[in-house]
């Protein structure tokens, strides 16, 4: 009986094919150069939010820009970067930002 089951388990002729398949399907985007004047827009909204505030940062992580509402924890201007109760984004990453 063991015999007769496996002449019905899928055959996959090519190792990684499949894979490679999916690898290619996703859509990748670069990372876009930001302006001065959005430079200092950003950090203007920088200056104004508060440890606490729920903010909408929208950001590039791997090859993609991803919108994401969190709370703030703190701004590190040492190491350039946004701590939130979920993640780290690097400054130099952000692209847009708001407090609701």
């Amino acid at each position: 009986m063991q015999n007769r089951a496996c002449q019905f388990m899928p055959f996959d002729s090519l190792k990684g094919f499949r894979e490679a398949l999916k690898e290619a399907e996703t859509i990748t985007e670069d990372k876009k150069i930001i302006s001065s004047e959005l430079k200092e827009s950003l950090d203007r909204e920088l200056s104004k939010i508060k440890v606490g505030s729920k903010v909408l940062i929208k950001y590039y992580y791997e090859f993609e820009y991803i919108e994401t509402i969190d709370i703030l924890k703190k701004i590190d201007k040492v190491y350039k970067r946004i701590i939130l109760s979920n993640s780290i984004i690097s400054i130099d990453d952000i692209i847009s930002i708001k407090t609701l």
